[in-house]
């Protein structure tokens, strides 16, 4: 699927690509109108109509001295179906999606796990939040000091963490001073 997607772009990666298939679009062609028309040499053209068949793009018959080059329709169906959710998301299912959170991890954490600072940027303060987040038990209630005895493992300033826990929805609360829980995973 991801060499399909591939080849098929790089087949489309043409400005006059896209023009001999704009122009296929509307009724067949043969080499030399089509080279007429994009005011291009023949060979050129012929260059084009390669990558564009190879993709399945476009095909040709024979018609007396001329080849005359028409779209696959169905091929352009095909690929509209590429464009899936599904799909797309498959095209990158062999990429490690943890790899982001571990190297951030491993930035801002000591070798004992607690944290030599706590980062400014969000979306790195995010990663270390569901590290830290990891502590606690699902299901479990904590009081405050419980949260900040755990809190206090990774970094001194247990009340930043505690917040920004809370903030990110990782963890809720019940009132000031109230108990604390671990958030189930909302997917």
């Amino acid at each position: 699927m991801n060499e399909e997607l591939v080849a098929f772009f790089k087949a489309l990666a043409d400005a006059n690509r896209l023009k001999i298939v704009g122009l296929l679009a509307q009724r067949p062609y043969s080499g030399e109108e089509l080279a007429a028309l994009l005011d291009l040499k023949p060979s050129t053209v012929s260059h084009h109509l390669t990558k564009l068949a190879e993709v399945g793009l476009v095909s040709a018959r024979a018609e007396g001295y001329y080849s005359v080059y028409r779209l696959e329709e169905a091929t352009l169906q095909k690929t509209r179906l590429l464009f899936s959710k599904d799909d797309l998301v498959s095209v990158v299912a062999d990429i490690d999606a943890d790899a982001y959170d571990r190297k951030v991890i491993g930035d801002f954490t000591r070798p004992d796990g607690s944290l030599k600072e706590i980062p400014a940027q969000r979306k790195k303060l995010e990663a270390i939040l569901r590290y830290v987040v990891r502590a606690f038990e699902p299901g479990t209630r904590y009081s405050e000091k419980q949260v900040n005895e755990i809190l206090s493992r990774y970094h001194a300033d247990t009340a930043s963490l505690r917040r920004e826990l809370v903030g990110a929805r990782l963890m809720e609360r019940e009132g000031g001073g109230g108990e604390y829980w671990r958030v189930e995973n909302r997917e």
